[in-house]
């Protein structure tokens, strides 16, 4: 099954839902490039539409991103709580040590958790599993 897919102005967002047996579905949001304040907006636009399409649970995956711009990390911590105030989370994964600096300095660290995997990411969703 493919994953859909939605182009962004600097970057491409494939949305993945995974799930497992007795757990509610995780939805994966692959980001790649660099994102720009428009491009983290837009991001912050797809969570809208997957919260309101009833996804609860949100890794976003940095593995592919360059770059972000501090001042667009308002949208996607505006989405973090909206998910939050609807019984769900968002998780980041695959920050490399540059963009993880550009999350601490946004303030966005003490909002978001960071994990270094995917797997970790969706792993913290489900206790107990891999």
């Amino acid at each position: 099954m493919s994953a859909p897919s939605v182009s962004l102005h600097e970057a491409h967002v494939a949305v993945e839902p995974v799930s497992a047996a007795g757990h509610s579905p995780v939805t994966t949001l692959f980001l790649e490039g660099e994102l720009s304040r428009d491009g983290l907006a837009e991001v912050g636009e797809t969570l809208f539409r997957l919260v309101h399409r009833g996804c609860r649970k949100v890794v976003v995956d940095l593995s592919d991103v360059g770059h972000l711009d501090y001042r667009g990390m308002k949208p996607l911590l505006q989405r973090a709580a909206l998910l939050r105030a609807a019984g769900g989370d968002i998780k980041l994964c695959g920050a490399s040590p540059y963009v993880a600096a550009i999350l601490r300095v946004a303030g966005a660290w003490q909002e978001l958790e960071l994990y270094p995997t995917r797997a970790s990411a969706l792993a913290a969703f489900r206790p107990g599993w891999a």
